[in-house]
């Protein structure tokens, strides 16, 4: 994580959180309490000039993942000393000022910059300071909710078939390939020249096809399924959604283990002598070829290889109604908050 850094937003009337907020007062999301999005809270704070090496940013979107939740749910442990809580890792904007070498993956950083910062922390703001380099700059090709939800299931996305050495002439199987990550997944294995077995629910059977991969239904039943969609067979699996569906099919139709990894799955990898990707216990974080993925990430987006899809967007004070529209497990595409 980066280290600790100001943040301002302006926002008006009440917030779905129940707070009001006047116009123009310097605000921030945090979570006070640990449970479910009726703990978020819009407050102020003042925002610092950066110093050297940072750059302060207007934001325009922020994306929103599951992991900002389960971060404040108590399911990855109930510290209070972690309160108050700030929550998210991406967002875009336009930078306002820099501080002496300000330098991001790209080069220098100057005022005017349209940029996607990745990887951040307490996003949810319409202003924040952060380290340039966690600054690269934003395809004109994507819209800012676009280019805010661009880098998290990207990067982890990248991580999972570089991990598992996926190339042109394999045949992937991704679990869970219609969710965030999983719609990257599909995308950059396709770009890479694997054939793709996607396992989703019938109903984004369609919206996968569009993508170029071969659909099929999880349940009863899967890996005959897969069975008859790659008769060639399966040399590799990402598993994006951590269900024993989705380790056992893996299980039973790839033998070597290095060519399976989980995001989810970390009780079961271990057992199973298979790759755990990620912030899991024992998982590799995979922490350079993540940020190495994210200028790759940026062309491809500008070249129109990748797409992201942002299927709902909400005002940054309403950030607890995005939490409860994620939390349901059924969106396709990123959520965002405007400021």
């Amino acid at each position: 994580m980066q280290a600790p850094y100001q943040l301002k937003v302006s926002v008006q009337g009440m917030s779905d959180a129940g707070v009001d907020v006047a116009a123009g007062m310097p605000a921030i999301v945090i979570a006070t309490a640990f449970g479910g999005p009726e703990v978020l809270s819009v407050t102020d704070d003042l925002i610092a000039e950066p110093g050297p090496g940072e750059a302060r940013v207007a934001v325009r979107a922020v994306g929103v993942n599951p992991i900002d939740w389960k971060a404040y749910s108590g399911a990855m442990g109930a510290d209070p000393a972690r309160l108050p809580m700030r929550l998210g890792a991406e967002a875009a904007g336009v930078v306002m000022a820099v501080g002496p070498g300000a330098e991001g993956p790209a080069g220098p950083v100057a005022a005017g910059d349209e940029v996607i910062a990745y990887r951040v922390s307490g996003a949810y703001a319409a202003e924040l300071v952060v380290p340039a380099q966690a600054l690269v700059p934003k395809p004109p090709a994507l819209d800012w909710p676009q280019a805010a939800g661009l880098m998290l299931t990207g990067v982890t996305a990248w991580h999972a078939l570089a991990a598992t050495g996926v190339g042109a002439g394999d045949t992937v199987l991704i679990h869970g390939a219609a969710g965030g990550v999983g719609v990257m997944a599909v995308q950059l294995a396709a770009a890479r020249g694997a054939t793709v077995i996607a396992t989703a629910s019938p109903a984004r059977h369609e919206f996968l096809r569009g993508l170029g991969a071969v659909p099929v239904a999880y349940g009863d039943g899967l890996a005959d399924r897969v069975r008859a969609a790659a008769p060639g067979g399966i040399d590799a699996a990402l598993d994006l959604i951590g269900t024993d569906e989705a380790v056992d099919v893996s299980l039973a139709l790839i033998a070597d283990r290095a060519r399976i990894a989980t995001i989810a799955a970390f009780a079961r990898g271990p057992k199973a002598g298979i790759q755990l990707l990620g912030g899991g216990p024992g998982a590799d974080p995979g922490t350079e070829i993540r940020a190495a993925a994210r200028l790759e990430l940026a062309r491809l987006a500008q070249d129109g290889t990748l797409r992201v899809f942002v299927t709902q967007t909400f005002p940054l004070a309403d950030v607890a109604a995005a939490h409860r529209a994620i939390m349901t497990g059924h969106t396709t595409g990123k959520i965002a908050l405007i400021p």
